[in-house]
């Protein structure tokens, strides 16, 4: 049986005054994927979520969210789509004026369409916490931890609603190897053990190496090899310059597509 479509852009172009962002773009993300993003800055990555998310609205083409048409649909309608996806914004795009309790609860107790109970937003978050190792951080606020500590309460904020999709925008970006490859971690261990269907922007060929081959094993506590079916997109110019597997991206002789294909300096 064919799994089901959670994200559909057909012929999605996006447009800047004069620039285009995305180029009569079409891409399906369906349920149980994990797709890897690569690009150069400013090819188009980060636009190609935003208007996955309606943040961004398209110029000519359309969106379809959760098999839903987006084209023409309320604001009010759009969030209460959006609280069915996880996201993850660069640099984790927490609040600086609240703790890690309420940056990590501020989904369950604003967006009412969850219909968490107040007495349950607590519990989830330190659940949430436990989950990227951070439950000792509560009444810590942002400014007190590490680039990579905000990046896992990001990832915290983005999975203590238990979404079927989650969305990464250069989750790793600016950190240390050793932290991005932590970070990168908690990406695979969401998917696996919650079967989250996963599309990651990012110019790190690593990041999508590590969740090409690896599997995170729950009874362990760590990765392992084993095949996922990821499947790589590469944009350039708002086009897509490349779709397939790891291997077909590593056989490519598309000058600007190999750049994606080995590991890259941050």
């Amino acid at each position: 049986m064919a799994s089901t479509s959670l994200v559909r852009f057909d012929r999605v172009t996006v447009r800047f005054d004069n620039n285009v962002a995305l180029a009569n773009l079409t891409w399906d993300l369906r349920e149980g994927d994990t797709c890897v993003i690569l690009g150069a800055a400013g090819s188009g990555k980060t636009v190609l979520l935003k208007t996955a998310l309606g943040l961004i609205h398209p110029d000519e083409g359309s969106v379809a969210l959760f098999g839903q048409d987006t084209r023409g649909v309320a604001e009010s309608a759009m969030r209460e789509l959006r609280a069915r996806i996880g996201i993850l914004f660069q640099e984790g795009g927490l609040f600086d004026s609240l703790t890690v309790e309420d940056n990590v609860g501020y989904p369950l107790e604003n967006q009412k369409s969850l219909l968490c109970p107040p007495d349950q937003v607590r519990p989830r978050v330190e659940e949430a916490l436990r989950f990227v190792e951070l439950g000792h951080t509560l009444e810590k606020f942002p400014s007190e931890l590490s680039g990579g500590m905000r990046r896992r309460v990001g990832i915290a904020r983005a999975i203590v609603t238990q979404p079927k999709l989650l969305l990464y925008d250069s989750p790793t970006a600016g950190l240390d190897p050793i932290t991005a490859n932590n970070i990168m971690t908690l990406v695979a261990k969401e998917r696996d053990i919650r079967g989250t269907t996963t599309a990651l922007a990012t110019h790190r060929f690593q990041d999508g190496h590590l969740l090409a081959n690896y599997r995170y094993n729950a009874s362990k506590g760590k990765l392992e090899p084993g095949e996922t079916g990821t499947r790589f997109l590469v944009l350039n110019d708002g086009q897509i310059a490349f779709e397939g597997s790891q291997d077909e991206l590593e056989a490519s002789r598309d000058a600007y597509v190999s750049k994606f294909a080995k590991p890259l300096k941050d």
